[in-house]
């Protein structure tokens, strides 16, 4: 849901060459970075992970944060597509730069995930490795190769639009008059889940580092819900809890955007 986004707007030649290039940075990230790191870590100091997961999660946090506030007429920050493009392969190089540091967040939280999942089942450091690998290998084409369909979408809607069959270019008008709410739904997708992914990310190592509050509460709400709502209870009780990890992330974001923009006068990030 996040990734589409990245390529919105671009040259529809450059789509592909993008997405691949994205595919790549997050391959490096899962198998160069974060697969040895984790399992180092793990190893000599398992705490530093939750520290680690901590700066994840406020980054996450403070990207979507951002992306909201710009959507509510707050100052932009970084180049846009409204505005003039003096060079498109650095702006696009911008984009890439820009979906690979997420992916690189995400990525993160999917290994420490892996990570105790893996440990709770084996010891061993080279089965821990390969398990870690093959899952960082197998999400990240499955998840880049769905966003390669999507975005391409419009172009399969096309051709199906200048087939004789008359089923066949219903479909295809569907397909291209559909994408762009498609895009824009995932967009709006992309920055909810930055939001809840990065502020459970903080409620949950907060807990784990023994500081409770901000847990509880979302416990307590959830349980709350799920008491009040009969035969629907487990899914509304997760919307609860997931719906306030991304209000948390959203006033958390906000808090660091405005330290790093207003108090440090920084930038483009």
């Amino acid at each position: 849901a996040v990734t589409p986004s990245y390529v919105t707007g671009l040259s529809p030649a450059r789509e592909l060459p993008i997405i691949w290039s994205i595919t790549k940075g997050s391959l490096k990230n899962k198998l160069i970075f974060l697969l040895p790191g984790a399992l180092i870590l793990s190893w000599l100091l398992p705490v530093a992970i939750t520290f680690l997961l901590l700066l994840g999660g406020a980054y996450l946090c403070y990207e979507g944060a951002e992306k909201v506030l710009e959507k509510l007429g707050g100052e932009k920050h970084g180049k846009t597509l409204e505005d003039v493009i003096e060079d498109p392969a650095e702006f696009e190089k911008d984009r890439i730069n820009g979906a690979i540091r997420t992916d690189l967040i995400l990525s993160a939280e999917i290994m420490a995930i892996s990570l105790n999942e893996i440990a709770s089942i084996s010891d061993d450091f080279w089965i821990r490795a390969a398990a870690l690998a093959a899952v960082g290998i197998l999400i990240t084409f499955v998840v880049y190769g769905a966003v390669a369909l999507i975005v391409k979408m419009d172009d399969v809607g096309l051709h199906l639009a200048e087939r004789s069959s008359a089923l066949a270019r219903k479909i295809g008008c569907m397909l291209v008059k559909g994408m762009p709410m498609l895009l824009i739904a995932l967009s709006f997708i992309g920055t909810i889940a930055m939001l809840w992914v990065g502020g459970g990310i903080i409620i949950h190592a907060l807990h784990e580092l023994g500081f409770d509050p901000f847990y509880d509460l979302g416990h307590g709400l959830q349980h709350g819900v799920e008491e009040a709502t009969g035969a629907m209870s487990g899914i509304l009780g997760w919307l609860s809890y997931a719906g306030y990890s991304a209000v948390f992330g959203l006033v958390l974001g906000a808090v660091i955007a405005f330290v790093l923009h207003k108090v440090f006068k920084l930038g483009a990030h």
